[in-house]
Order: structure tokens, then sequence, then C-alpha cells
């Protein structure tokens, strides 16, 4: 087992709070998402990548912002895409 932690995970100090309980993207193209994750940079909130159109990924290849945090109120985890890791908070 590696001894690896991303070092983008470790940097968040302040968990950032979804704007809006709702993907923005698929709200303007009228699509359905199944959860939702919020970009620990910026704050836009995103659909997983259950979701069909995998919105928080999108957002987090285009805009070089790695980390999100799930906006499920039952859940408080973050995730980096670019390292493919989680950390429980």
């Amino acid at each position: 087992m590696s001894d690896f932690t991303c070092g983008h995970l470790t940097a968040i100090k302040t968990v950032l709070q979804p704007r809006a309980h709702e993907c923005e993207e698929c709200v303007k193209i009228g699509a359905q998402w199944v959860h939702l994750r919020t970009c620990q940079t910026c704050g836009k909130t995103g659909c997983c990548d259950q979701s069909p159109n995998r919105h928080a990924r999108k957002h987090a290849k285009s805009s070089g912002h790695h980390v999100v945090a799930s906006a499920e109120s039952d859940e408080r985890w973050l995730y980096c895409f670019e390292d493919d890791a989680f950390l429980d908070y």
C-alpha cells in the first residue's frame, strides 16, 4: 500500500458549499443528474460521473480545478480528479 497523499486534497482548508443545489450546466440544457459535486476552487456545482453529462469532471478538466466535494447533505468527502484520490472530512 502506498503512502501517497494528494497535495490537492490536503491544500483544502475550508470546504466550499454549493451556491445552489442543482447542476448549473444540466439546468441550462434541461438534463437530469444523479448526484452533485461542488468545485473547491470556484464553488461551481456540477453533476457526478454517474450522471449522463458528467459536468463536474468536465469542469475539472477544462478549468484545472481538481478537487470537488460531495454536495449531497449526507456525504462529507473530497475527491481529486487528477490523482483519483478521496479524503473524508
